[in-house]
């Protein structure tokens, strides 16, 4: 977008924009979201950012009326596949925090120096602004969301010292702490460790996404509905189990996210990883109008507004479940899940029927042969992947582009084009991924009509939200293979990769 376009966007106060900008106004010092119903400003006293970090740089601080940090995310970095987006993946799991500038570089590859010049050339903001400006959204979170204490708020947003946290709010809100906490947050009952915070969307949102991850829900470990999710997680402090459900009847139609266990230090990542669990951070808007523009896709996007794509809560975690899944149904694939995760280790945090993590890769690789069953080329393709990563010959995740991570996963033996195209979609949140070969895509377009003459075989029409058509197709196939036998478990996007991959 150019500076006239923003300008209009601000002008007209459109949400759509939220989180994917900030208008920063010379005269007041304040940066605002797009939608803030303050007067316009004049246009020469505008300046437009990237970032809230890039503001803040700049002198800026967040206005106190319109509140720019409660907003949903960008959706630019899962469309940017370039170092800044991958670097803002990171930064937003918190690898700054944990690594330093330096840890954040060596996993993309750059040496410090580079990343910063890169970042602040990109974006406005250097690594340590930009995790500092991501710390200062957790903390507000925080502070007006749950009754934690000032300093657990503090630490919790990764902040390294009381001194530290009150100074970045005060700069960055213009508030003390104190002062920011708003008098009507939820008070948690006595005794009670839970958290529970509201998940900012942008709507229409499609709970759909609740059915297929429920669907492949494994016990112990998962546990889901159409209208929740919880589940047990290891994160890099410690185990985690959290909860997110639905209303879709209360005013907002709230995504609630309830926290039951998490070492603090790690709750940052926690929040960025369900966010990308559930695609929070995605312009629906946008991708409906692209994909309505398919003659084949018009209904199924006007039946379903608001679709989403399921991210993955651990990328070593959804290469074992992808290999484990090859050529069988969801159902089948759950029983053989099932069965691995009895080598996994109790949970250190269990609560609500979730006692088990889901087993390492060091774990898979140690006990696996003795619980999988099926093929045993399957069976000895998904035990290398797993000891792979377990000695740390193979090394993806977030950071990761598309390109990279096929890079890295197509040597293995099992994997091919269909399992690097979905492992985008779920890990890196990839929009323009289409499964060509998938037999559920082309089952769901025979079920959605072929079209005009003029739609192309890969719909690169509907570029750069093909990854969205994917998850329609795969909707359409399920309902279509349901038939009359109503079962709401065959709402399941359920993809079947070519059966020549599986045997590699």
């Amino acid at each position: 977008m150019d500076f006239w376009q923003r300008y209009r966007a601000i002008d007209a106060r459109d949400t759509r924009f939220d989180g994917q900008f900030v208008t920063a106004v010379r005269t007041t010092g304040i940066y605002c979201r797009p939608s803030c119903p303050a007067r316009t400003p004049k246009a020469s006293n505008v300046t437009f950012y990237e970032t809230s970090a890039a503001a803040h740089d700049a002198g800026y601080r967040a206005c106190k009326r319109c509140l720019p940090e409660a907003v949903p995310g960008t959706p630019a970095w899962n469309l940017r596949q370039d170092i800044a987006g991958r670097a803002m993946r990171l930064i937003s799991d918190g690898v700054v925090t944990r690594d330093g500038v330096d840890g954040l570089a060596a996993r993309l590859g750059y040496s410090s120096r580079q990343l910063n010049r890169i970042l602040s050339q990109e974006l406005g903001a250097g690594p340590l602004s930009l995790a500092r400006a991501g710390r200062a959204q957790t903390a507000r979170t925080l502070l007006v969301s749950t009754s934690m204490k000032l300093a657990d708020v503090a630490f919790a947003a990764g902040f390294s010292s009381i001194r530290q946290f009150n100074d970045t709010i005060a700069e960055v809100f213009g508030m003390t702490p104190t002062a920011l906490r708003t008098a009507g947050h939820p008070k948690a009952p006595a005794g009670s460790t839970a958290l529970t915070l509201n998940l900012p969307y942008r709507e229409p949102f499609d709970p759909g996404v609740f059915t297929f991850l429920a669907v492949r829900a494994i016990p112990g470990i998962e546990a889901g509905t159409s209208t929740s999710y919880s589940r047990t997680l290891r994160l890099p402090q410690g185990d985690a189990r959290f909860r997110v459900d639905y209303d879709a009847g209360a005013p907002g139609r709230p995504l609630t996210l309830t926290i039951g266990a998490v070492d603090l230090r790690d709750l940052p990542s926690l929040l960025s990883r369900v966010r990308r669990l559930f695609d929070l951070d995605a312009d629906p808007e946008a991708i409906d109008s692209a994909l309505a523009g398919n003659a084949r896709l018009a209904a199924a996007v006007a039946g379903t507004p608001g679709i989403r794509m399921p991210g993955a809560m651990d990328p070593a975690e959804m290469l074992v479940r992808a290999m484990a899944g090859q050529q069988i149904t969801v159902a089948a694939a759950r029983t053989a899940l099932t069965q691995l995760a009895a080598v996994g280790r109790p949970s250190l945090s269990p609560g609500e029927g979730l006692e088990r993590m889901f087993p390492t890769p060091a774990e898979i690789a140690g006990g696996g042969s003795a619980v999988l069953r099926g093929p045993q080329r399957r069976i000895a393709a998904l035990l290398a992947a797993a000891a792979a990563m377990a000695d740390g010959g193979l090394d993806f995740g977030y950071g990761d582009s598309p390109e990279s991570l096929a890079a890295k996963l197509l040597p293995l033996p099992g994997v091919g084009p269909w399992t690097t195209g979905y492992l985008a979609m779920r890990i890196l949140g990839a929009p323009d991924v289409f499964l060509a070969n998938d037999a559920a895509v082309r089952n769901g377009i025979r079920a959605l009509g072929e079209g005009t003459a003029a739609s192309t075989a890969d719909f690169r029409e509907a570029s750069p939200w093909r990854s969205y058509a994917t998850m329609h197709l795969w909707r359409a196939a399920a309902r279509r293979a349901s038939g009359n036998r109503r079962s709401t478990a065959a709402h399941t996007n359920q993809g079947t990769r070519p059966a020549e991959e599986a045997n590699r």
